[in-house]
């Protein structure tokens, strides 16, 4: 449940090669801006239009005039970047996303159709395909004590050698308000946090995360 393709379908971002040949997708982090100068050369200029050195954006996204956005940056098709949003460089942001008003971006690759629309901070993340943060959900990217992030679930931690690492967020997975997620979060596909949750450690797909003590299956009615 952890592997890249295991978390997110990869038709659904231009860093699909990226992702693609690496079995971890936190592993990648590190490859963020190097992957958005080589895409943004390589963007269609009558489709992309490059709004500030290394800051490329679709025609058809709207941009704020409070927005500030730093490069490398891609923004794309039909993608909202709300009032005072802050893209602090190394975004890659999908299609038809929003990114919503004071939320802050860094280091980070967001899927087509994720929101991010209210007070969030996201550095050092993947957010997968409709993936949605509710207001004030937040992802925390460096522990209190600076040593690098494990990844640890029930059965096996895993050495990531990386001192900043966020979350990595499945497709369609549902984050509740206010919100923490902590360093080396991983969250499967499908699932959903409930509001005020402080999260930790891996939480499977097709789950309901209520709480550390309480995580159950999602099942059909």
């Amino acid at each position: 449940m952890y592997k890249t393709t295991e978390l997110f379908d990869l038709e659904h971002t231009i860093a699909k090669d990226l992702l693609s040949s690496h079995e971890y997708p936190w592993e990648v982090l590190q490859l963020i801006k190097e992957e958005i100068l080589k895409l943004g050369e390589q963007l269609d200029k009558n489709e992309y239009k490059e709004i500030k050195e290394n800051v490329w954006a679709h025609v058809t996204a709207k941009i704020a005039d409070s927005a500030y956005i730093d490069g490398p940056t891609i923004i794309g098709k039909d993608t909202e970047i709300r009032h005072c949003a802050y893209i602090r460089g190394s975004a890659l942001v999908g299609d038809g996303c929003v990114i919503g008003n004071s939320c802050e971006l860094k280091n980070t690759v967001i899927f087509d159709g994720c929101q991010v629309p209210h007070f969030n901070y996201v550095g050092d993340s993947i957010l997968g395909y409709k993936a949605h943060m509710g207001a004030g959900s937040i992802v925390s990217n460096i522990k209190s004590d600076k040593h690098n992030v494990v990844v640890k679930d029930e059965e096996e931690n895993y050495e990531t050698n990386l001192r900043k690492f966020g979350a990595m967020i499945g497709d369609y997975v549902e984050v509740g308000c206010n919100s923490v997620l902590n360093p080396g979060t991983i969250i499967g596909r499908h699932s959903n946090v409930y509001p005020l949750a402080r999260v930790r450690g891996v939480v499977k797909a097709n789950s309901i995360y209520k709480d550390e003590r309480k995580v159950v299956e999602k099942y059909d009615d």
